[in-house]
């Protein structure tokens, strides 16, 4: 028998009606259940429940939509508060406008007593309008007609003055209106206290009095800031005993607004007196704002008060400082200000409250921060002036003093002189705070939690401080050139060991930072010791035993297991110590009045070295490092020997025994191996072409045939030896300078004597299955035919009509488009049979 539908079909089409039964159930029920209560509830009817949602099922191709509930709860009543709202809100401002055009267009068409009866009728309805509509409960049409009231008393104000008195300047009246009209709100705004607007504007309005009346009275600036100060103080009042959430943001935005404007104008004018006398009404200001700040701190959130605990700070430190500082010359106020900061400290013990003592650390952390900007300028010279000393070689002491080495002896030095004193007090605060931790932390306790990670960050600035310190000392000083350049090294030197130490330690923060402080300084002494012969030895051979003796001291007896830091900074000290050592061969070299290819076998020096060193530190971490950057050096003595091909030689020939030894090793055996015999190749090539040599072949010869003999016994003693081992060194010994010699010879017997030994060595590797005869035969084969027939491929293409030459390439690749998959899988079989050959 044969279902249709199948059972499987039909258990999911029952499946599925089960569950809309089940769904059309749960609804009936939830309704039914709220009729009962409608019938039963003696008092009003109950609000109707929601129905339940619940999962549809899903529905079939075909398949009817699920049962509707027929009795769906009644839709929420649409709210009116926000029509309500839009509405006042247009009726308000058209009454508003309303009132304006009255008060400046129909004015004059009315008496005096009509004038004062319809303002006022209107004024005092508006008045006591909210009044009565606050008991009837209607508080949104109440907003809008105080709204309007307060707009009608602007008008009144205006009214009064054209009509009372015009003759009385407009400053004056403003500011006199501005406080009666403030007073008048804020009576009002209390006696209706449901009334959100009048307070906020009542606020608003005593912004202005204080500010009109020293405008009016053309009042100096210190006046200004007297009258802003006093209005931030009142804002201050009311932000912290006002409960109303408008009044007090209302406040706090005046404050900002009145306060800042009035610490800003005294800080100007403190730090531009001429005098300590001067200063004091000013830093008198910035002390009375730093007072209203604190007082709002320690009511105001956490946040808030941090940030009021700041301002006051600042200001404290601006009013103390700029009277000390009045009385200083130059740069020399930085330094005050900076002890100035620092002694804000002291108030995180005071009961302000920990916000506002969070702030005070936040201004002292600031005004350091400031004070240490002010002297990277100095710090800068210092670093990037000796590179100019690149320019002038050995050109022997520059004066006067270390400033001309540096070329800044035309910079205001009087003004950065305090640059030294400023960053050794910061790290000396610092410092003293590193070893005193414990006790910072419960001195800090009321402000400040501060972690491990501060630590960290503390002893970190301390170093870069200290060393920045010392590193502009000698130019500040402007000593001679000869002691900058001892205090430089000696300055290296002790950077290096704290590093060392602190690394040995574990503190790898300051560690790294220590480091990075010693590299910038030794390249920076390093480049101004370029200035002087004497001075470039001294410096670079010191540095070289520096180097060399805190790599060392990293791998002491009593060192801890080797981690990739300790390893990393072993690395960077032996290539470093390298490059001085090469610095030091060519200065060499410069001082024997050798020319730059002559002065190449001398540094290949270095290399011969390091790599007498890498067999000594055989397996550890930084030979590898070590013997890379030798023969790095080793390049670049090549390449200056680029210009004398004998020279050129005799620096390759040298690389390759160098190279050969170092083969020796079984742990470089395979590269240094190759790299011997390319070296040593192309100093047979280059000594050929340098001594203009026509006929290559009698002096290769003679090699290659003994390298060949040796490449057969080797293959026969090892048969898993490479034939590029074996045969490739002799192979190519003969055949490239042959093929170079043949390319310049005219006549045809050398070229076709080329082609036939080529020929022959190609079937050879493709017989013997050598991959090294098969390349360097099949090469050298190609590029001699292609000498050969290239004056016929030219004729040939001369004589052709132009359009020949894209036809025969569209033809080519249509061809190889064609059969792409084919060639590709050829190309694939032939790398294949080349990778299986030995």
């Amino acid at each position: 028998m044969e279902h249709v539908p199948s059972p499987a079909e039909e258990l999911v089409v029952l499946d599925r009606e089960l569950a809309r039964l089940d769904l059309r159930r749960s609804q009936l029920l939830t309704r039914r259940t709220w009729l009962l209560s409608v019938l039963q509830a003696p008092g009003p009817r109950p609000a109707t429940p929601h129905a339940p949602q619940f999962p549809q099922p899903p529905a079939r191709a075909g398949a009817p939509a699920p049962f509707a509930p027929p009795f769906a709860p009644p839709a929420p009543r649409v709210r009116t508060r926000s029509a309500q709202n839009v509405l006042l809100v247009l009726g308000g401002l058209l009454l508003t406008i309303a009132a304006i055009a009255f008060t400046l267009v129909s004015w004059g068409q009315m008496g005096i007593g009509g004038r004062s009866a319809v303002l006022t009728a209107v004024t005092v309805a508006a008045l006591a309008a909210p009044a009565m509509l606050l008991r009837r409960g209607l508080s949104s049409t109440a907003e809008a007609l105080g709204a309007l009231a307060a707009v009608l008393m602007v008008l009144d104000a205006f009214a009064l003055y054209l009509v009372a008195v015009p003759e009385a300047g407009v400053l004056g009246y403003a500011a006199a209106a501005s406080a009666v009209l403030a007073g008048l709100w804020a009576v009002y705004g209390l006696l209706l206290d449901r009334l959100r607007l009048p307070l906020p504007l009542a606020v608003l309005s005593a912004q202005l009095p204080l500010v009109l009346w020293a405008w009016a009275g053309e009042a100096d600036a210190l006046v200004f800031a007297v009258a802003l100060l006093a209005t931030a103080a009142l804002d201050c009042a009311i932000a912290v005993w006002f409960k109303g959430v408008a009044v007090r943001v209302t406040a706090c935005a005046g404050l900002w607004a009145t306060g800042g404007s009035g610490l800003l104008v005294a800080l100007v004018k403190s730090v531009s007196a001429e005098g300590p006398a001067g200063a004091v009404v000013p830093g008198a200001l910035l002390l009375a704002g730093a007072v209203i700040a604190l007082a709002g701190a320690r009511r105001a959130p956490v946040a808030l008060a941090g940030t009021g605990g700041a301002v006051a700070g600042l200001a404290a430190v601006a009013a103390v400082g700029g009277v000390l500082a009045a009385g200083v010359s130059g740069g020399w106020a930085v330094p005050v200000y900076l002890v100035c900061g620092g002694l804000l400290l002291l108030g995180v013990r005071a009961p302000l409250g920990r916000g506002a003592a969070r702030g005070l650390v936040w201004a002292a952390g600031s005004v350091t921060v400031a004070s240490v900007l002010f002297s990277a300028a100095p710090v800068a010279v210092v670093l990037v002036g000796p590179v100019a000393q690149l320019g002038r070689l050995w050109s022997g002491t520059p004066g006067p003093g270390v400033r001309g080495a540096l070329g800044a002896t035309d910079l205001p030095w009087q003004e950065m002189a305090a640059a030294p004193v400023v960053l050794l007090m910061v790290a000396a605060a610092l410092g003293a705070a590193y070893r005193s931790w414990e006790g910072v932390v419960r001195w800090a306790g009321p402000a400040l939690s501060p972690g491990p990670v501060w630590r960290t960050a503390v002893a970190t600035s301390a170093v870069v401080a200290g060393w920045a310190g010392l590193t502009v000392l000698p130019p500040a000083l402007n000593v001679s050139y000869t002691a900058a350049v001892a205090l430089q090294w000696m300055l290296v030197a002790a950077v290096v060991t704290l590093a060392s130490g602190a690394l040995r330690r574990g503190m790898t923060g300051v560690a790294v930072s220590a480091w990075v402080c010693a590299s910038v300084g030794a390249v920076d002494v390093a480049l101004l010791s370029l200035g002087s012969e004497p001075a470039t030895y001294a410096v670079f051979g010191a540095l070289l035993l520096l180097l060399a003796g805190a790599a060392t001291a990293l791998d002491g007896p009593g060192e801890p297991s080797r981690s990739a830091v300790f390893v990393s900074v072993q690395a960077v000290l032996v290539c470093a110590a390298v490059v001085c050592a090469a610095v030091l061969a060519v200065a060499f070299g410069a001082s024997m009045g050798l020319e730059a290819y002559e002065a190449a076998p001398v540094l290949l020096v270095v290399p011969a070295v390091t790599a007498g060193l890498g067999a000594r530190l055989k397996g550890h971490p930084v030979a590898l490092p070590l013997e890379l950057t030798g023969a790095a050096v080793g390049l670049a003595a090549v390449v200056a020997a680029l210009e004398d091909p004998p020279f050129l030689a005799l620096v390759l020939a040298l690389g390759g025994v160098l190279a050969a030894g170092t083969a020796l090793r079984p742990e470089r055996r395979k590269a240094a191996g190759y790299l011997a015999t390319v070296l040593f190749v192309l100093a047979s090539w280059v000594r050929l072409s340098a001594s203009g040599v026509s006929s290559p072949e009698a002096y290769t010869l003679p090699v290659t045939v003994p390298a060949l003999v040796i490449g057969v016994l080797r293959r026969r003693r090892d048969p898993a030896a490479s034939s590029w081992t074996a045969y490739g060194a002799g192979l190519a010994v003969t055949l490239v300078p042959a093929l170079f010699a043949a390319w310049g010879d005219p006549h045809w017997l050398r070229p076709l004597l080329l082609g036939v030994a080529a020929l022959v060595i190609t079937l050879l590797g493709a017989r013997l299955r050598l991959q090294a005869l098969l390349v360097l035969g099949g090469a050298v084969l190609a590029l001699d035919s292609l000498h050969e027939l290239a004056p016929y491929v030219v004729q040939v293409v001369g004589a052709m009509p132009r359009w020949v030459a894209p036809a025969l390439a569209g033809v080519l690749l249509l061809a190889v488009g064609a059969t792409y998959e084919k060639r590709l899988r050829d190309a694939r079989r032939l790398r294949d049979a080349l990778g299986r050959m030995r």
